[in-house]
């Protein structure tokens, strides 16, 4: 197997309280297979890994840094090693010093390099350390800057392929009847409209059956108001990209959840479905339960 076509890795290292578990988080929700505190000698055995597991770990990222201690010295040397071998690319998280020390004073916690002295000694300490490493990265963030949306959202834009989605919402049809749904962003009432179960030849069939639909989206005001919900829902599904929400659950909900909730549902995820940088799932919470 050529190694070359198995995917890529990115190695994520840099100063600590830079944001590197912030980075690693944002590269998780972009379905990037991410490996914490990883001793560079492994380096060369995650990688025969994922060639062996092909399309299974396209895209790995792997975070290392000094609390590998000894074996952190080691990482240019393997760097350049693998570099022939694989798409890989090192991203450095770095900071001014002020910016750290103050970090670290937020947290209360030690700088791991600090020892007896002070976390501005740690922090001189780590920088030595890492020179070679930064003059050979790839990508370098300076995070002095900004907040852990900001960074997040850096790294989305830089390490997202081409047509990944920075948010999914989900459009979910249920029944009142059996209560509101939990952890929902926002919720419709589709109540508005003539319940399809009160009309004999329908009672028996769901919101995906045509018949249904056509009935509902034939009711005064439906169409209307979800044509006017997508458009409302717009601004929103945006700024939740900038604010680096990755999920929300957009709720629709009629008496049972077979009808008039599953067809609006439906049509709203199909409307949204053209929504820039936004991935559209449907779940229906109720359907069966009668």
């Amino acid at each position: 197997m050529d190694a070359h076509t198995t995917g890529e890795i990115l190695i994520v290292t840099g100063m600590s309280g830079a944001g590197r578990t912030t980075a690693a988080n944002a590269l998780e929700d972009l379905d990037w297979y991410v490996v914490d505190n990883l001793p560079p000698q492994m380096l060369k055995p995650l990688l025969d890994l994922t060639a062996i597991a092909a399309d299974a770990l396209p895209k790995v990222a792997a975070v290392v840094d000094v609390r590998g201690r000894q074996l952190f010295s080691e990482l240019p040397a393997v760097t350049r090693a693998l570099r022939d071998r694989r798409k890989l690319r090192v991203l450095f998280l770095d900071a001014a010093d002020d910016v750290l020390v103050r970090r670290f004073e937020a947290v209360r916690r030690p700088h791991p390099l600090q020892g007896d002295g002070t976390i501005l000694d740690g922090i001189r300490r780590e920088r030595d350390r890492l020179t070679a490493i930064r003059e050979g990265a790839d990508v370098i963030i300076d995070t002095s800057s900004l907040n852990i949306h900001q960074l997040a959202n850096r790294v989305v834009d830089l390490f997202s392929g081409e047509g990944d989605a920075r948010h999914t919402v989900t459009v979910m049809s249920f029944g009142f009847k059996y209560g509101l749904p939990s952890d929902v962003d926002l919720v419709a009432d589709m109540r508005f409209l003539p319940n399809p179960y009160w009309e004999p030849t329908l009672r028996a069939l769901t919101g995906e059956d045509e018949r249904v639909r056509d009935f509902v989206l034939g009711q005064r005001g439906a169409v209307e108001f979800i044509d006017a919900y997508a458009r409302a829902l717009h601004p929103v599904l945006q700024g939740y990209q900038r604010e680096n929400k990755r999920h929300s659950v957009v709720a629709i909900g009629c008496t049972g959840g077979k009808h008039r909730s599953v067809v609006t549902a439906l049509e709203l995820a199909d409307r949204l479905a053209d929504e820039a940088g936004v991935a559209v799932r449907v779940t229906h919470r109720d359907l069966g339960r009668e």
